[in-house]
């Protein structure tokens, strides 16, 4: 039976090309298009999270999906493919790693034993190119998207297909509203990674620093910011097990 380490991508391991290239190309063909200048990148991330309230979770990460629906909206002759413009930007420097280590890292895990598989909100066509060109595939024997298995995080059924074949033992990411949530109701380890922790708290052991008072305070400003003050505390469902600064921390756990 495998035991699997499952990963967060964005914001954890890689940095996708949405941001800097993908959503100002697509700002850019849509106002050419108009006789009127705004901001096309807001009204699209609000589409988003009005799916993500709505809890259309899978939806909300159809990026396709939501700027073809926009513009209809805007009654526009136009065709943007998303798919196509990740295929674009996945080039080097556009998309890069987020730790220098982090491949060193992984082979660690796999040299151990663990399996690793990527658990990602992102649709399987936006994450394989970018995964691809940083060299992140050969690591990874499952990449679990949405479009896949029809639920994205913090649904923890978008885990189930990797306990056919063994335990999963815990998941990494970087986010308390979908990865720590996600791993809490699975009932594994919660990893949250967070690279700017205060100095002081590097002297502490990574399973306990979620016990520490000046994280707490940490973890409650960024749950108001993923959760854009919807919630207004932090709940004991987004408090992680383990909290690490870097994906090299990983090797002293496991």
């Amino acid at each position: 039976m495998k035991k699997w380490l499952t990963f967060d991508l964005d914001g954890t391991i890689m940095q996708n090309p949405f941001v800097k290239y993908v959503f100002p190309e697509v700002q850019r063909n849509i106002i050419d298009k108009c006789s009127y200048e705004y901001n096309v990148i807001q009204e699209l991330f609000n589409e988003h999270y009005l799916r993500v309230k709505n809890k259309r979770t899978v939806e909300a990460y159809d990026w396709d999906d939501i700027v073809e629906q926009h513009i209809r909206k805007q009654q526009l002759e136009l065709r943007i493919n998303i798919e196509e413009l990740v295929e674009k930007h996945s080039t080097l420097p556009k998309v890069y790693l987020l730790e220098d280590k982090s491949l060193s890292v992984l082979e660690y895990l796999k040299e151990r034993g663990y399996s690793l598989a990527a658990v990602t909100n992102g649709f399987y066509k936006y994450q394989y190119p970018v995964m691809r060109e940083l060299g992140l595939t050969r690591y990874f024997e499952r990449i679990i998207t949405p479009d896949q298995v029809g639920y994205g995080k913090p649904d923890h059924r978008i885990l189930q297909t990797l306990t056919k074949d063994g335990e999963i033992i815990a998941h990494i990411g970087d986010r308390l509203d979908d990865d720590v949530q996600l791993a809490n109701a699975f009932g594994i380890y919660s990893v949250f990674i967070y690279r700017q922790l205060p100095y002081h708290l590097l002297t502490i052991k990574a399973d306990q620093r979620s016990k520490d008072v000046e994280i707490k305070k940490i973890l409650e400003s960024k749950w108001k910011r993923e959760t854009q003050n919807q919630l207004n505390s932090l709940t004991e469902s987004a408090i992680p097990d383990i909290i690490v600064s870097s994906l090299n921390e990983l090797k002293e756990i496991w």
